[in-house]
């Protein structure tokens, strides 16, 4: 049943035919993360519409999560890729914070058609058996139709910003590269290097020289997954290329400094890197 609101349960909708393992958003923390804290922070949903949605894909309808507003719009859109541990609690704060700021957030459930990640405890098959059987063609055709859904729930598309979280923040870069109609870009820790794959034939730092807007890189420099000179590198291909790119680097900070529910989470810096992103936003035209 419609309410209205763009926002409909997914328990409205028939699955794809050949189904997807998920038919609803992962309800809590998924068991991979060393330890689960309390959630640092909560986003009450007080004049906004939000929850779960379900987004028309190619073979289906992924599950998602959005986060809006309450009142007509058409809103300024953000697209927020997830980490690898799915569309969970935090993700769903941080596209509730976003529609504080006036935009409408959107979360898309991008590996629900190769595992449930709620009930995976080991990263490593995360990334095994998930991660990496995900083409990124399928990525960015996901986020496609991200896109297309929030034009037509209240979204506006010629406001479009994307940002996103470790492996989101790589799909950020990728993305950037992928979408012309992007005003700006903000990736948070996002891995640039890899060994390139026939589903994933091109890294971040392979595609830096193509993005097609304005990015921002937020990283820490205790993040020994993500070399600086690598970042740095990065930064230099893009620049080279005519491309407008900001990075910046907090010295103290581990992989995953924004993440609130876990032990990496670094209060000062995330919070200064998510003015610098809201301020990132509003200078390129996104909100």
């Amino acid at each position: 049943m419609n309410d209205g609101t763009g926002l409909e349960g997914l328990r409205h909708y028939p699955l794809a035919r050949r189904g997807f393992v998920m038919t609803s958003l992962i309800a809590g923390f998924t068991l991979a993360t060393t330890r689960v804290d309390a959630q640092g922070i909560h986003t009450d949903s007080t004049g906004l519409e939000a929850g779960e949605v379900a987004i028309p894909v190619s073979d289906g309808k992924l599950p998602g999560y959005a986060a809006r507003p309450q009142g007509a719009g058409p809103f300024p859109i953000v697209l927020v890729n997830e980490e690898i541990f799915g569309v969970h609690e935090y993700i769903k704060d941080v596209c509730r914070r976003l529609a504080k700021q006036g935009y409408l957030a959107v979360a898309p459930e991008i590996y629900a058609r190769h595992g449930d990640l709620s009930k995976m405890t080991d990263i490593q098959q995360i990334v095994r058996d998930v991660i990496s059987k995900t083409p990124d063609a399928e990525v960015m055709g996901t986020l496609d139709s991200a896109v297309a859904w929030a034009g037509n729930n209240h979204g506006d598309h010629a406001r479009l910003g994307v940002t996103g979280f470790c492996r989101g923040g790589r799909n950020t870069w990728l993305y950037a590269a992928h979408n012309p109609t992007l005003k700006a870009a903000v990736a948070w820790y996002g891995p640039l290097g890899g060994t390139p794959t026939p589903i994933q034939p091109k890294t971040a730092l392979d595609l830096a020289g193509e993005i097609k807007c304005p990015l921002l890189g937020l990283y820490g420099g205790q993040d020994k997954s993500i070399p600086e000179a690598q970042i740095r590198e990065a930064e230099q291909r893009a620049k080279a290329a005519g491309k407008t790119v900001e990075i910046v680097i907090y010295p103290d900070a581990p992989h995953g400094f924004h993440a609130d529910y876990r032990p990496s989470y670094r209060r000062p810096d995330a919070e200064d890197g998510w003015k610098r992103m809201l301020a990132w936003f509003k200078r390129y035209g996104v909100a």
